[in-house]
């Protein structure tokens, strides 16, 4: 079994939104762990990253990331489960996947 060189880079599954899930892009870092994402559903929403996975993931503003709406105010709030990276990005363009980008 060879093993992947360093310089390869590792092609791994992408995460894929699922039920009620949406891509979006930040446009805006409000604090306190909260921004404004644009999603693909044309709306602004107000999101926040969940306390488990907080400390695990730093989102800046042009991240592109996977939204959970809220069952309550689904239109309004949400909350930030995934960021892809630059990589997983282009990977997702060249499949046709963020054309509201």
């Amino acid at each position: 079994m060879a093993r992947p060189q360093k310089d390869e880079p590792q092609l791994r599954r992408l995460r894929l939104p699922e039920r009620e899930e949406v891509f979006g892009i930040v446009e805006q870092l409000r604090g306190g762990s909260r921004m404004l994402v644009m999603c693909s559903d044309n709306k602004i929403r107000l999101c926040r990253i969940p306390g488990k996975i907080r400390r695990r993931i730093w989102v800046k503003e042009g991240d592109v990331v996977i939204v959970k709406p809220w069952t309550v105010q689904s239109d309004e709030k949400a909350d930030i489960v995934w960021r892809y990276t630059k990589t997983q990005v282009d990977r997702l363009n060249n499949m046709g996947l963020l054309d509201f980008t």
